[in-house]
Parts: structure tokens; sequence; C-alpha cells
């Protein structure tokens, strides 16, 4: 990561701190709650869940995962996002804690049951996104579950770049066909194209996929 890339980054943490859960991941986690209430079957007795948050940035997925007891690898690029997520973890939960500072483009990913990814995805190069989606969906098992974003082609950042990171966007069909080949069913797919804000509260017109997907089959 490049200088400027840390500063942009930390600017981000900054802009961002104290801010909710994303409402993807909550979503998710509770279609999960309302499985396991529906059947013991689905959710063995001990099962104790496990999922990536990648991108993790400052913790605020991260926390939520952990408050409702799941096992989390936190994996981000910038040492300052993971030192502030540790900061804000409570001693209780640090064994169910695995945090990494690393590209997700090159991490190694266990079989897990939720792959969150909240606006984390589109900031690959689009040269190493085929890659990283097949790493992304591998490891989810049967009946688990992706959560995240995509962004749209006519996001503004797709013709205005404003920081010289690469990102990668998609039309709808491309995502529906993503979801599709990794055997990813949407219980969630709402695409959004709106004039909005950034995190810091400059003008910016966003297209947006929010996705929550089961994988097919039982655990």
């Amino acid at each position: 990561m490049s200088g400027q890339e840390s500063y942009e980054w930390t600017r981000y943490f900054d802009a961002v701190e104290g801010q909710p859960p994303r409402e993807t991941l909550l979503a998710a986690l509770d279609a999960f709650d309302a499985e396991r209430r529906a059947s013991q079957s689905i959710s063995p007795a001990g099962w104790r869940p496990i999922a990536v948050d990648l991108g993790c940035g400052e913790g605020r997925d991260t926390l939520e995962l952990l408050r409702r007891g799941w096992r989390v690898v936190a994996i981000d690029s910038s040492s300052e996002a993971i030192r502030r997520l540790m900061d804000k973890v409570p001693v209780e939960a640090m064994d169910r804690l695995e945090a990494r500072v690393q590209r997700f483009e090159d991490a190694r990913l266990p079989p897990v049951d939720l792959v969150n990814a909240s606006f984390s995805l589109p900031h690959c190069d689009p040269s190493e996104f085929a890659d990283l989606w097949r790493l992304v969906t591998a490891a989810i098992t049967p009946g688990g579950r992706f959560s995240g974003q995509l962004f749209g082609i006519r996001d503004q950042w797709a013709s205005v770049n404003p920081d010289g990171i690469a990102r990668t966007f998609h039309d709808r069909t491309t995502v529906e066909r993503l979801l599709h080949e990794a055997r990813l069913a949407p219980e969630r797919l709402e695409e959004i194209e709106r004039d909005g804000k950034n995190a810091f509260g400059e003008p910016k017109r966003w297209h947006i996929f929010h996705i929550v997907a089961r994988r097919e089959g039982q655990r």
C-alpha cells in the first residue's frame, strides 16, 4: 500500500468511526438466527459459526459478529485498521478472533459459514477480481452465506477516479451470473443508483449492488 493510499484509508477510518454494522451483514446474521430457531438439524448442538470479514476496516462488522458469538477471521491490508479493531475487541472475545494484515487477494481462507465483504471487493483491481471471487466463494460451505457489495458500472468512480485506486465495476447481468456460477442463491439483491455523499461528506453518484446470498445445501 502506497503512502497516499495509507493516508486515504486513515482518513476514511476517521470518518466512519462509530458507525453501526452494515445492513447486509445484519440481514445475513438474522437469516442464520432464523434457521437455527427453525431447525436444530440445520445447526447441530455446539455449532460455533465462523466468518471471514474481508476488508474489515476499523471493525464495525467484526465487532457485531463477535458480539453474536461468532469466530472471526478479520483481514485488512491496513495495519492501522487492524490496530483500531484490536483496541475495541473485548477481552472475553479475543480467543474467537484471528486478525490479519494482508491483501485479501493474497489470503488463504478457511472453510467458513459466512464471507462478509462490506464495500471491500469493488476495491480489487479488475485483473485480479475473477481469482478473488473464486477464492471468496470457494470458502463458503454448504448452507453458508455471502454478504457485501459490488459497484455498478454507472458509479461515479467508474469514470472519475478520485485517488488512483483501480476498482472493479459490474452490470446487473454479470452480478447475477457471478452468483449463479458460485451456486449462491440471492436472498437480497438490491440495486441502488442515486446521488449521495461519500464518507467525507463530498457529493457522489452511487451505483451499488447490496447482496446477501446463500450457498446451496445444508450444513
